[in-house]
């Protein structure tokens, strides 16, 4: 992680009218750069997220698996030599997460199978959360974490030369776990199966199917059944990354709730499982509109215009899985709806994120005098967008959760209101030009 460093905004932001381009997709950043290295030959990614989560990454793969990795005009390529192809040099190899879930969790879905022991550690966020939900499915496969029954990094995994095809059924709606054993299911001989019984994010799946894995999807009443063959040979690809809609997701906001402003951004990854976020708000009354959709990739990407709206109450009670991320923005969207109760349930998930974010969310609203309820699984916020900024203050020192600190930003810009936001530097894992972008548009935001 880079210095430490706050930041303070008390200046509202004014109407803006802006074309803006966002770095590219976290996610599938870091699953180009895996799946790169498990197959055959120089693949080539265009448009990586340079967030320190994917440096993170590609330093790892280099250092510590022996993956070669070059840099040149901007494209990434990466020298793959097939599944379980890592070079491990030492007894015990070790390994830098960082701040991503999504890396140290997929990872340990490719290592599983590895001969070797490998040892993952994170940073003091990344170390505090729950790392059972992949423990217990790849320990079903063969694979042994020690020290026995602990829950979080730093863990030693030892990957099992002798992989067995399970039947798995994901049910908590986490693309992380499905992921996770889908890696694992590459060099396990049979058939690998996932009952998805609550949707996520399906981007593994489509990238399976674009370098010509054999995997299957069938959809059922509820969910999908994910089949996998695994131990075939996969080959090189040349992959584009499009913009990262979870940070489109902030700008969004911004620009719904500033008065007489307009938004275009282009080339967003319109993945069905992303642009969730959008269909809840466009049901809100939002102003906006996805077009030029095209397949890159194996995905859909587009351009989003937005213009500013006035919104109504929102209410979500499934499907939570395709939104989790961009939770904490809605939570913030709804607390500025006037005269509306927004209801949020199944959001349980969040628990189990950089930090509590129901939980770091009601601290911020209720600083700035939004009435708002939090249960274990259910959030309630009462609207109102007369909230007075005079002799008002909001602090913020949620630590290691990017989101939060983005949010804060939103809702200080919006109303006005003076904020500080400490850890501001956890905003380079997922989005490192957002201030620079927030300054384009005319916000003001200081350093300190």
């Amino acid at each position: 992680m880079k210095k430490k460093f706050s930041v303070i905004i008390n200046k509202q932001i004014q109407k803006f009218n802006k074309t803006v381009k966002i770095p590219g997709d976290k996610s599938c950043s870091i699953r180009a750069l895996l799946f790169a290295s498990q197959c055959i030959g120089i693949s080539k990614i265009k448009n990586l997220l340079e967030s320190e989560d994917v440096l993170n990454c590609i330093k790892s793969l280099k250092t510590s698996l022996g993956v070669k990795i070059v840099k040149k005009n901007d494209i990434y390529y990466v020298y793959g030599n097939g599944l379980n192809s890592f070079k491990i040099k030492k007894n015990i190899t070790k390994i830098y997460v960082g701040n991503s879930a999504t890396f140290g969790r997929l990872l340990a879905g490719l290592l599983c199978t590895h001969p070797g022991r490998f040892y993952l550690y994170g940073d003091n966020s990344m170390n505090k959360r729950d790392f059972t939900r992949v423990i217990n499915p790849l320990e079903k496969i063969g694979a042994f974490f020690y020290p026995r029954n602990k829950k979080t990094l730093p863990l030693t995994i030892e990957g099992t030369t002798m992989p067995l095809s399970q039947n798995f059924i994901e049910d908590k709606g986490s693309a992380q776990i499905k992921s996770s054993i889908l890696m694992s299911a590459l060099s396990t001989p049979g058939v690998t199966t996932i009952e998805e019984k609550k949707i996520s994010r399906n981007h593994t799946e489509l990238f399976l199917k674009k370098i010509n894995a054999d995997i299957k999807v069938k959809k059922l009443k509820k969910g999908n059944l994910i089949s996998l063959k695994g131990q075939k040979n996969l080959y090189s690809f040349d992959y584009k990354v499009a913009s990262d809609p979870s940070s489109v997701a902030f700008l969004i906001a911004l620009t719904l709730l500033t008065p007489k402003s307009k938004l275009v951004i282009n080339n967003v990854l319109c993945n069905e499982t992303r642009i969730f976020f959008l269909k809840i708000l466009k049901k809100a009354n939002a102003n906006i509109k996805i077009s030029n959709l095209k397949n890159i990739s194996g995905e859909k990407v587009g351009s989003i215009t937005v213009h500013s709206s006035k919104l109504r109450p929102i209410n979500i009670s499934k499907d939570i899985g395709k939104l989790i991320d961009e939770l904490p923005i809605l939570f913030v969207i709804a607390s500025l709806i006037p005269k509306g109760t927004s209801k949020f349930t199944s959001i349980g998930e969040l628990a189990h994120k950089e930090s509590s974010r129901a939980i770091e969310m009601k601290k911020m609203l209720n600083q700035a005098g939004i009435k708002c309820k939090v249960t274990k699984n259910t959030m309630v916020i009462y609207g109102n967008d007369k909230i007075k900024t005079i002799n008002k203050s909001i602090l913020i020192k949620t630590k290691g959760d990017h989101r939060i600190c983005l949010s804060a930003s939103i809702l200080a810009l919006v109303t006005g209101f003076k904020t500080k936001i400490k850890n501001f530097e956890t905003v380079n894992t997922s989005f490192p030009n957002f201030i620079p972008l927030i300054k384009n548009l005319g916000g003001k935001i200081v350093i300190k």
